[in-house]
């Protein structure tokens, strides 16, 4: 069991899904043809609009409500995030970027927590090659499999400001709360190293 207490591995997740589902190629979305990290953040976007809309080539094969989240949507964002060309590569702003807007179109999730621990890790996986710390691989750091505490930064030391500041700017005022994210956040944030004024609205986050 993994520190969101889930039980369902990706492999299962995959079970669940047709194989005609994950096998059938959709053009950008496909990893196969994910060629960098502005490519995968273009097929990040088409899921964040096919769970908009509830309709697109990502929610092909299956009923799916606008606004919603299910365990193929998680899959699809893993599947990208990790696909071959970009696997060895620090998560971009623009993914992390279009991880957000994915975040906050979902207003009804049904992936048994997967997405959320997605984001948590590529959130913090960003902020940490962002400032120069090192990280491992995305096929280590975003597996299901993989605690976050084996990678993450563990103190502020060294963690850029900008890059918190842009994270807890994201964070703010949103009405969904990721809490393992908002606890990652503090811990590489640290009391002494964030301006007061910046802080709160980190820590405030879904509260």
């Amino acid at each position: 069991m993994d520190m969101l207490g889930l039980t369902a591995s990706k492999e299962e997740f995959e079970m669940s899904m047709s194989a005609a589902q994950i096998a059938d190629p959709i053009g950008a979305v496909e990893p196969s043809r994910i060629a960098d990290r502005a490519s995968a953040a273009q097929a990040l976007a088409v899921v964040r609009d096919g769970i908009i809309t509830g309709e697109g080539p990502t929610t092909k094969g299956r009923i799916h409500f606008s606004r919603a989240l299910d365990s193929a949507d998680a899959i699809w964002c893993e599947r990208i995030l990790t696909a071959m060309a970009v696997a060895d590569q620090p998560v971009s702003r623009a993914e992390a970027e279009t991880l957000f807007e994915i975040n906050d179109a979902a207003a009804e999730r049904s992936d048994a927590g997967r997405f959320d621990d997605l984001f948590a890790k590529a959130l913090v996986h960003h902020a940490a090659s962002a400032s120069g710390l090192p990280v491992p691989s995305r096929t280590i750091a975003l597996a299901p499999d993989t605690p976050i505490e084996s990678w993450a930064p563990t103190q502020a030391i060294g963690v850029n400001i900008e890059v918190l500041e842009w994270i807890s700017s994201q964070m703010r005022g949103k009405h969904r709360s990721n809490r393992m994210l908002m606890s990652l956040v503090a811990t590489l944030v640290g009391a002494a190293t964030l301006p007061l004024a910046t802080l709160p609205s980190v820590l405030d986050y879904g509260m």
